[in-house]
């Protein structure tokens, strides 16, 4: 990468400073040179150029340049910007104190030319190299970034359903494994219900794989929309069928749950010409609750929601069933 042009401001109230400071950058075409003869507005101009050196005098009328070194400290833009105190002082405490206040070398006034130019060159040089090193690693953190928010979007996609959106069987079986552990150490019931579109296939079939496709986003929606708590999952499980898990959730709280879920599907009003149980799409939920023990496994739960599920169809459909276990 080419190195950048220093941009000098040069901070004095004396004119003969000013024209003797620009004498010895002749030699220096490189150097871009402004002029500042008021220190009051120093500040001003300096975030207006964006000098890579400031030349100042310490002793103005205005605003002292230990004064003027702390504001330039305190302002974004140019708080890093290498300042360099130009002095006829040469008592040790002052510049001392020039250094503690943030100032970057001190030069007494007037230095030999070929100093004034290195010292430029030398301070404007690690301030651009500052610069890039600072951009760079931006740019780093910001592509950082942008592959955290891909990874994220990308996992976000992998725990979800392609059709109706809500999560897919891999992010459940996941949630239960973790739920099941977190159960068993803190003593509390867990919940699951196999829920199931009442006589789908016929759906499909007399309305059309899109039709059916809808029906199945729309009774996916219904469903989650009834969980309100953080902890509790809705998924599709497969097919025409969703599975739900509510940990930390009693049996005669789940089971009104389960009835809200079953009268929200209802209230869809998707028509259904062809179901025995009624005119609109239904569904039949089976439930079971336990209190995780060694003795068990999650296996066990899926089981008797599943027997649940099936007495429910065995007994006409459009209903809860819930299954002792």
């Amino acid at each position: 990468m080419a190195e950048l042009r220093p941009i000098v401001l040069l901070v004095d109230e004396q004119k003969l400073v000013h024209s003797l400071v620009a004498s010895m950058l002749i030699k220096a075409p490189d150097i871009e040179l402004h002029h500042c003869y008021e220190s009051d507005k120093a500040v001003a101009m300096a975030e207006h150029i964006g000098p890579t050196v400031i030349l100042q005098d310490l002793q103005m009328a205005g605003i002292s340049g230990m004064e003027l070194l702390q504001e330039y400290r305190s302002r974004t833009a140019i708080a890093e910007v290498p300042v360099l105190m130009l002095s006829a002082t040469t008592a040790p405490e002052v510049k001392a104190e020039a250094f503690a206040r943030g100032a970057d070398d001190y030069l007494e006034k007037m230095p030999h030319p070929i100093e004034m130019i290195a010292r430029i060159r030398h301070h404007s040089r690690a301030y651009t190299d500052h610069l890039e090193r600072a951009a760079a690693l931006q740019a780093l953190e910001n592509e950082r970034q942008k592959l955290a928010e891909a990874n994220l979007a990308l996992e976000l996609l992998s725990s979800l359903d392609g059709l109706t959106g809500i999560a897919n069987r891999r992010y459940f079986d996941t949630a239960f494994e973790r739920e099941w552990q977190r159960a068993m150490r803190e003593t509390e019931p867990i919940s699951l219900f196999m829920i199931d579109v009442d006589y789908f296939k016929s759906y499909n079939d007399n309305y059309g794989h899109q039709a059916g496709d809808e029906c199945l986003q729309r009774v996916a929606n219904a469903l989650a929309e009834v969980l309100q708590r953080p902890a509790d999952i809705v998924a599709r499980y497969g097919g025409e069928e969703f599975i739900a898990l509510l940990p930390g959730t009693h049996s005669r709280g789940v089971l009104q749950v389960a009835e809200v879920m079953r009268k929200a599907v209802m209230a869809l009003q998707l028509p259904h010409a062809h179901s025995p149980v009624a005119a609109v799409v239904t569904v039949s939920i089976g439930l079971a609750t336990v209190l995780p023990m060694l003795k068990h496994e999650p296996t066990e739960l899926i089981a008797a929601a599943d027997q649940a599920l099936y007495a429910a169809k065995r007994d006409g459909r459009n209903r809860v069933i819930s299954n002792g276990f």
